[in-house]
Formats: C-alpha cells, structure tokens, sequence
C-alpha cells in the first residue's frame, strides 16, 4: 500500500482545496473576535451576532437558502446520527466521555465534529491531516457574486456529511480548486458554530523542528513542516477557553523525520486518543512511530478497524471492548484484515451499534473498539500550556481514492 491519508470523518474533506491550488496571501491581522465569530456563523448559515456588514449580507437570499440548507441538514444529522454517537459515548465510555484531558485525533482532517462528539469535554484537541489550512476567510474580500458562489460549494462539498462519517478525499482537488474560501478553515469554522461553540480567537501556528510551538507570521510559505491553525474557542454556557489545533503535516515515519510534530505531541503529557477511517496506515511499518506515540501515550483509545491493528494492544496492558460487528476491510482494503480481531469478534459477542461509523457506514456492519490503559489514570496532569502566540494571520502525502 502507498502511503496515503484519508481523513477521518466522509464528510467535508471534498470541500477542501489543495495548497498550490490556493491563491496567493499576504499576512494580515486578524479581523476581531466578534468578525471572526460572525465569518464562521454566516458560513455555518447561522444569524451574524455584532458584525453590521455580515448583518447586511445575510438579508442576502442566497445566504438565506444556504441557512435553511444547513439548519435542514444538521437536525437530520444529529438526529439521526450525532445524538446517538453522544448516547453511546456517554453510557460506555464515560471516563472518556467527561475527560478534560487532550485528545489526539490522527488522520482527521478537519473533523472536528466527531472528535467533541465522542470527547465533548477536552480543553485542547489535536487534529491532523495532510489537508491544507489555508487563509482566515475574509469575506469583505468578495463580491456578492462570487460569495453567492462560495456558498453553493460550500453546500455541495458538506452535503456528503449527510450519509457517510469520513472524509473523500478523492474530490478535495476538485470541489474547491480556485476558490476563494480555501482549506480546512471554513470546515473547521463551520463544526465548531454548529457545534455550538463560540470563537475568539484564530491565529497561523507551526512547530519547529524540536517540537516547540510558535506564530507563523507567513502561511503562505511556512518553514515548518508542521504549519497549524490555533481556535480558542468556548462552549454554550461557559466561559472556560478551549483549544483546537489543526496541523497540516505527513506523519508517515519518513515525514516525521523533518519535523517536530510528535515531539509536540508528547509534550502535551499524554491524553486520549481517536481514529477512524485512517486508510489502515498503521498497519503499515512506516507509520510505526505515530503508532507507538499512541500505544505510549493515550489513556483510552477509541478506534474503528482501520486504526491500530489490535495484535499491538497486550491484553496484560490493556482492557479492550468491542463493538457493532467485524465483517472486515471494504474491498479497497481487502488486504487488511485482521484474523484476531475476527476472533475477538466472535468470541466476546460485541453489543450493536445503532449508527453507522467508518468506512463501512452501515450501522450492521461497523465497527468500534474502546481501548483502556489497565494503569488508566484519567485527566492526568497536563504541562503547562505554552504561551500564546501573538494572533497572526504540508507536506502532502499522495491521496487514494475513497470508496463510493
């Protein structure tokens, strides 16, 4: 198998546009927290708060079918997806559940909406992806022509979040290229206001060779080979700061090589972790060190069948439950199926899932594993956290197609 990585969650990574497709930026201060906070309502088709011209430009009619769009879309995902993924975690993984520890979702893209879904109490999470983070959308910038445009891809590219729970990555090339609203930020914009966050800050990152995070004062050409985006972020009803990380890196062993993402990563004193839909990379010998980082480092490890094959959990180390059914790789991965984990299957008679997850979306044939850390020591002490930078305005691996 070629490297390759397909993002976690079938959802929005079609949106999302390939760096040297994107139009050239220059830095630029960040617009203030109220305009940052409204850009993301008007893309998630919810009502702007405070910014005057956002008001004006959602009397719009096009913004107005965009909102009835979304408002239609989420109540019928989180009715009939959401709310049964937050059931779930609450009654069968409830240390996890209410963990305030950070998460490290590898492989996920933008996918912001599964990782609160299954962690909806961390402080800070970690997302990657090979996706690339593009500039904070300034919607000033654009004619109501061409916003009415942006809107309509924006639907069309977020419409697969109806039906599928990963990313297609095979049309991120093509739903987005040339345009004005480019990279995981929309994305990430739009999952965090329809999550019911509110954002006060957004600011370009990037981690330096011995894993110290710092500003990226130009995201258009970053020294890093570990560029990121940093949201802070609150939730309904509280005023506690949270964090979202999003760094656009290769992790492949060759990857990490040439940069200091893991390094960052320990630094945070360990965590959770989540993995879906990772196109079985660890399975593979050169992604061996995103692998130990995970079996070092998470106290409890949510994962479907495409994460770490389950021959690496020693049950003296581990405390492992299945759930949903096993009936093995799609046939693009037809190649990595895992006999002990059919043994598991049929010997510990997993109780069923009632949604679907991964890429068998089906809720009769997915597949979830909880791992717990027998030493599990929940919401362990975390360092520090490292200063904030000042607000400032990848390596991609080679993509494979997505199964219809």
């Amino acid at each position: 198998m070629k490297p390759v990585e397909i993002s976690a969650a079938a959802i929005v990574c079609s949106c999302l546009m390939m760096a040297e497709n994107a139009p050239a930026q220059t830095p630029e201060a960040t617009p203030a927290s109220n305009t940052l906070n409204d850009t993301a309502r008007f893309l998630a088709g919810m009502a702007p708060l405070s910014d005057p011209a956002l008001k004006g430009l959602a009397q719009n009619e096009a913004w107005k079918h965009h909102a009835k769009f979304f408002d239609t879309a989420w109540a019928d995902l989180d009715k009939r997806q959401l709310a049964k993924v937050r059931d779930w975690a609450a009654t069968n993984t409830p240390e996890a559940y209410s963990s305030k520890s950070t998460l490290f979702y590898m492989f996920s893209g933008p996918d912001f909406l599964y990782a609160d879904t299954f962690f909806p109490q961390a402080t800070t999470y970690v997302l990657c992806g090979i996706e690339p983070i593009g500039p904070i959308p300034d919607l000033s910038k654009l004619s109501q022509g061409a916003l009415d445009g942006e809107l309509r891809s924006l639907q069309s590219s977020l419409n697969s979040v109806l039906s599928f729970s990963f990313f297609r990555t095979k049309d991120m090339k093509d739903d987005f290229k040339n345009h004005a609203l480019s990279g995981t930020l929309p994305v990430l914009y739009i999952f965090l206001e329809r999550s019911g966050m509110t954002i006060s800050d957004v600011s370009h990152v990037s981690v330096d060779d011995n894993g110290t995070l710092g500003p990226q004062p130009d995201p258009t050409h970053p020294k890093s080979n570990a560029p990121g985006v940093r949201i802070t972020f609150t939730a309904n009803g509280s005023d506690a700061p949270r964090t979202l990380y999003y760094f656009s890196t290769d992790i492949s062993n060759d990857g990490l090589k040439h940069s200091g993402f893991l390094q960052y990563c320990k630094a945070q004193n360990g965590g959770n972790g989540f993995v879906k839909s990772a196109s079985y990379l660890m399975h593979e010998n050169y992604f061996s060190s995103v692998r130990s980082f995970l079996l070092e480092n998470a106290n409890t490890l949510i994962q479907d069948d495409s994460g770490i094959p389950v021959s690496f959990f020693k049950p003296e180390e581990w405390t492992m439950k299945f759930y949903g059914s096993y009936p093995g790789p799609i046939e693009l991965f037809k190649n990595c199926g895992q006999p002990k984990l059919t043994e598991y299957y049929k010997t510990t008679k997993p109780a069923a899932l009632n949604f679907g997850i991964g890429y068998r979306h089906h809720a009769s044939e997915s597949t979830l594993m909880v791992m717990s850390r027998k030493s599990n020591t929940p919401d362990a002490p975390q360092q520090p956290p490292v200063p904030p930078a000042a607000p400032l305005r990848a390596l991609p691996l080679q993509a494979l197609p997505v199964p219809e």
